[in-house]
């Protein structure tokens, strides 16, 4: 397939579109269908007295406010009323912003109410979440969210939920805390300070918010706030929303907000301090030096003040994060590293203002900082100035971290400069420069500027241009890429064209190769039968072309054609059935990770079936499955994954998890196997027993977590965590005094209790 015809096809589909793009798409059929005039303005309510959050919405100053009514299906009829009534008020005082929600449901004694932990995937269940727009931009917002068990659910919403990359994705997480991480354009992984109770009755359920004005960022003229509220009824799977959102998009395209007006939230200077008490017993095994466990109490913590009424400043101090829940191991049958997402609270606020590229160049990766060769070097501290001020996006960072010399990792300054201004209709304008400062002159910088277009309702582009340097900076050290995405109701395009020079070295990034010119497309089509809930066909494409010094200009590096369609049913349960025509061009020799295989250099394509399942995923017991067959590099693969979740009630989950690949090259036979046991139980949507235990051969070893949390506050709390590392066939070391390790087969144990707290210092 050449690459030429394929961004030609992409720019023709784009002008044939062309006609569509002035037209909103509030006018269109799928919001007028409902035959009322769309409710667009709503008003909150000043009260003298705040309403206890307890979930019962019976105090008086909930009738003092307005009510939100008349809710409009997004899916699975978009444009009709809402099968179940919902009411919304909104009132507030000098403290807080409070969000009281009728969920009424003829049928209350159906209602799904999901696991019970905070941050909880809340589409498998039934759920309100409504999206606060604090600087009217269109662009960036505050999500809050709960389900009938009231839990905690938030984040943040940037560049109004672009972001990410199409082909990334894995790991193993029931709960689904987003692997995209705090890059994409949903941060859910972001922890706000506020609380919310509910109840349930034979009429429905009640939800009762108390939101800080000090958890929210926003003008000096704050007294209008995009806002939009989305009901879920699971059993029907069905979404609605206050103000009507257009099937192709979500709760997070924020030009569909209403206006919430009458405020006046409060104009002052506020400070938090987080403190936290760390105690820890640990053994490194495979460390000779040590010959037990060795103790240590730790101190730090953060502080939080408000500069101005936009801008934030952070400040950490031996930052730990003892309490982040562990990554999920991964497969890796191909010669790049994986991508795992950032977790760690510090880096999460505003996490999106930082973010520039994606989808395998992402220019600013914060999980750069503090890892070394996938192990921990100490954060001893920094700083981070986020917000809005003067019409403008802006974050800076500084990060210092110490040396480990077991490691070979010698102390960096890490500092980051981001500055965006958001333009009309869905646009903004940025750049970012990153600095990675070491000893004796050692340094990395990178720079870029970068844009987005929005075209009417449906069109958007986006660009970025960037270079790196560094001490014996060569050429090509640049990067630029261009992309298109077309949205409509029934269908949908992308395009992408991207080239990485093979200098370029965005340390402070993630770049899993470079010396490239990448193309994408991909092309989807939605149908509606009246026996399902959507067939979805589609297309795509991506290919990878050499631009290295030594291999030949334009080599075909990488290449899939994935032809597919998804089968959904009412219930949410799915069936995808494709093919891929998969292309690998090895330019030389590389070892598959975990094994003595060695793939020599040459060009290798063959086809290569592919067939997913997902049963209904809110059932007492669910099943995932991804299973593939065909052309593998040189020979052939077999095998894929598959997941297995019972929930017999909100308390409790566990879920397994197989990844298994047999695979048969001329070069050598090897089978790979990744498994995975996890469960929980959740004593309150605070309070919750979590592990999780991995084994994968590919590193000879299995892994087990235990987890308990008590939380208090914006993910502070008493943790209380043990890890264990055990390996398989792995060579034992000598001690100090000649003889074997005692345990050989362990590698790491650790027994940590961290208690952190959340304090005001200076305001309320």
């Amino acid at each position: 397939m050449k690459s030429c015809p394929v961004l030609s096809a992409c720019i023709l589909a784009f002008l044939a579109a062309a006609p569509l793009l002035a037209q909103n798409s509030q006018s269109g059929p799928a919001n007028g269908a409902a035959g009322s005039a769309l409710p667009t303005v709503a008003t909150a309510t000043e009260v003298a007295e705040s309403p206890s959050i307890d979930g019962f919405l019976n105090e008086a100053v909930w009738q003092q406010a307005p009510v939100m009514t008349g809710f409009t299906q997004r899916e699975p009829s978009d444009g009709q009323p809402a099968s179940e009534r919902t009411e919304v008020r909104v009132v507030f005082d000098s403290d807080a912003l409070y969000v009281g929600v009728w969920a009424f449901d003829s049928q209350a004694e159906n209602i799904t109410y999901g696991e019970r932990i905070r941050d909880y995937e809340v589409r498998q269940s039934d759920n309100v979440v409504f999206v606060l727009d604090t600087y009217n931009d269109d662009q960036n917002g505050f999500v809050f969210g709960t389900t009938p068990t009231g839990i905690e659910y938030d984040g943040q919403v940037a560049n109004e939920g672009r972001g990410g990359g199409r082909f990334q994705g894995g790991g193993f997480n029931t709960r689904q805390r987003f692997q995209s991480g705090s890059g994409g354009g949903f941060n859910k992984n972001w922890d706000g300070s506020w609380t919310v109770a509910t109840t349930t009755d034979e009429e429905g359920w009640y939800a009762e918010f108390r939101i800080p004005f000090n958890t929210l960022r926003y003008g000096n003229d704050a007294r209008s706030w995009g806002f939009n509220v989305s009901r879920r009824v699971r059993r029907l799977n069905e979404e609605s929303f206050w103000t009507p959102v257009p099937r192709e998009f979500s709760l997070y395209r924020l030009n569909y907000a209403g206006d919430l007006e009458g405020l006046s939230p409060p104009f002052r200077r506020f400070a938090t301090a987080t403190p936290y008490l760390l105690g820890s017993t640990a053994r490194d095994y495979t460390n000779a030096s040590e010959t037990g466990f060795g103790q240590q109490g730790d101190i730090g913590g953060e502080v939080k003040y408000q500069v101005t009424q936009g801008l934030t400043l952070d400040v950490t101090y031996n930052t730990d994060f003892a309490q982040v829940e562990v990554d999920d191991q991964q497969l890796n049958l191909t010669r790049f590293r994986l991508n795992f997402p950032e977790k760690r609270p510090f880096f999460l606020e505003n996490a999106g203002f930082f973010s520039v590229g994606g989808g395998g160049a992402d220019l600013f990766f914060s999980r750069a900082i503090g890892i070394h060769q996938g192990q921990p070097v100490p954060i001893k501290g920094g700083a981070r100035l986020s917000g809005r001020t003067a019409g403008l996006n802006v974050g800076l960072l500084h990060i210092e971290t110490g040396g480990v010399s077991d490691l070979g990792a010698d102390a960096h300054g890490y500092s980051v400069a981001r500055l965006a201004k958001e333009l009309p209709n869905r646009s903004r304008v940025g750049g970012l420069f990153i600095n990675k400062s070491g000893p004796a002159g050692e340094f990395n910088r990178t720079r870029a500027v970068d844009a987005a277009v929005g075209v009417g309702e449906a069109v958007t582009f986006g660009t970025f241009v960037a270079n790196t340097d560094g001490p014996g900076a060569g050429s090509s050290e640049y990067a630029w890429d261009f992309s298109g995405n077309l949205n409509m109701r029934s269908f949908s395009l992308t395009g992408q064209v991207r080239e990485i020079g093979e200098g370029f070295n965005p340390e402070v990034g993630f770049l899993p190769r470079a010396g490239y010119r990448y193309y994408q497309y991909h092309v989807m089509y939605r149908i509606r039968p009246t026996w399902l809930r959507e067939i979805r066909p589609h297309v795509s494409y991506y290919t990878y072309h050499s631009r290295k010094n030594g291999v030949e200009t334009g080599f075909q590096e990488s290449a899939r054609l994935h032809i597919d369609s998804h089968w959904e049913w009412p219930s949410g349960a799915q069936i995808h059935t494709g093919a891929n025509l998969v292309t690998e061009g090895i330019y030389q020799p590389f070892t598959i990770r975990g094994t003595d295989v060695t793939v020599p250099v040459g060009s290798y394509r063959g086809w290569e079936s592919q067939l997913v399942f997902n049963s209904n995923p809110i059932a007492r017991l669910s099943a995932t499955s991804r299973i593939y067959f065909g052309h593998f590099l040189t020979g052939s693969r077999r095998g894929g994954n598959g997941s297995v979740t019972l929930r017999p009630s909100a308390s409790f989950s566990t879920s397994a998890r197989i990844d298994y690949f047999d695979v048969d090259l001329p070069e050598g036979k090897f089978e790979t196997v990744l498994l995975g046991m996890n469960f929980g139980y959740f004593f309150t949507p605070r309070i919750y027993l979590q592990s999780l235990v991995q084994y994968s051969n590919q590193v000879d070893s299995w892994s087990a977590n235990l987890r308990f949390g008590w939380l208090n506050t914006a993910g502070t709390g008493l943790f209380i965590v043990y890890n264990d590392v055990q390996g398989f066939n792995y060579p034992t070391g000598l001690n100090h005094d000649g003889g074997r390790f005692v345990e050989s087969g362990a590698l790491a144990r650790s027994f940590i209790v961290k208690f952190t707290r959340q304090f005001n210092v200076l305001g309320g």
